[in-house]
């Protein structure tokens, strides 16, 4: 792309002008695009110097305007989606409350059982060395329906019930829950591998109520991250910051306390990731017009 001087002055008259525009920036933009077609152009100031004209030959003017045409469209379409950005659409499914139930009365039976047996805990709970050294893989998963006493039971239920909600009204019930388990038993899988050779033993469902947590976290951020423009990185990185201010208020224990923080934190970064990958997943499938399952 040419600016005006002398020795282009002389060919003016044999160019067509294929664009008028107001300042420097938009002509030499629309420029690109007939450079990147292997044509050549020139931009003039025009003779009341209040705008830029682009020039191009004669011969390939007309593929030249349909393809200035077709950028003028993708322009168009940029600035509206940044001027009316796409709502926050989250939640589409329902909050599936009986899965929930019938989650909540697993709690609640495996700690009947656990009254009456109180060699459950030992055979169930997540345990470094019986996952390593016996190979009892059942363990890390588990783990997430024993509960200590009735008030570590309690407070579980309760924030599994609004946590798990969330996610199964993003996901859908059966995904949901099926993330939500399955990052629980890998924090506890991690946590279990950080701690080896200690013999570490945990229980409690907190490890997957974390893991929805972050599941949660992440699929706000894929949000956020898509509407960035305009934004500063500070509000689009606002829900994982938010995610980890409740994992540090809910998930951080106090003194003298047996809090499996390690448990909740690794639950909380299995959820956030796969909450980012379900997100990114979700979104290609929303430009594609093949269906997926997720």
């Amino acid at each position: 792309m040419e600016d005006q001087d002398d020795s282009s002055l002389a060919l003016m008259d044999d160019l067509i002008v294929v664009g008028q525009f107001p300042n420097l920036e938009q002509a030499q933009d629309h420029g690109l695009v007939i450079l990147a077609m292997g044509e050549a152009c020139w931009v003039s100031v025009s003779e009341d110097g209040q705008t830029y004209q682009l020039h191009a030959e004669p011969q390939p003017t007309a593929e030249i305007l349909d393809e200035l045409q077709i950028y003028k469209g993708e322009q168009r379409a940029a600035e509206l989606a940044r001027n009316h950005p796409e709502p926050l659409e989250t939640f589409h499914f329902s909050a599936g409350w009986e899965i929930l139930g019938l989650w909540a009365a697993s709690l609640l039976v495996v700690f009947y059982q656990q009254l009456h047996d109180l060699s459950l805990v030992g055979r169930a709970a997540s345990s470094s060395v019986g996952l390593i050294e016996r190979h009892e893989w059942w363990r890390p998963f588990t783990a997430l329906f024993l509960h200590s006493d009735a008030g570590h039971l309690a407070g579980n239920l309760a924030s599994g019930v609004v946590f798990g909600a969330l996610v199964s009204r993003s996901l859908g019930p059966l995904r949901a829950w099926f993330l939500i388990l399955a990052c629980g038993t890998l924090g506890n899988i991690l946590t279990s591998l950080l701690n080896y050779p200690q013999p570490f033993i945990s229980l409690g469902a907190s490890t997957a109520v974390f893991a929805a947590l972050g599941i949660l976290t992440g699929l706000g951020f894929t949000i956020s991250l898509r509407q960035q423009s305009g934004r500063s990185w500070a509000r689009v990185a606002a829900p994982v910051l938010a995610g980890l201010v409740l994992l540090g208020w809910l998930g951080g224990g106090g003194p003298n306390t047996n809090t499996d923080v390690l448990g909740h934190a690794f639950g909380f970064g299995s959820g956030l990731i796969s909450g980012v990958i379900v997100g990114e997943i979700r979104q290609k499938n929303a430009r594609s017009p093949t269906p997926s399952w997720i």
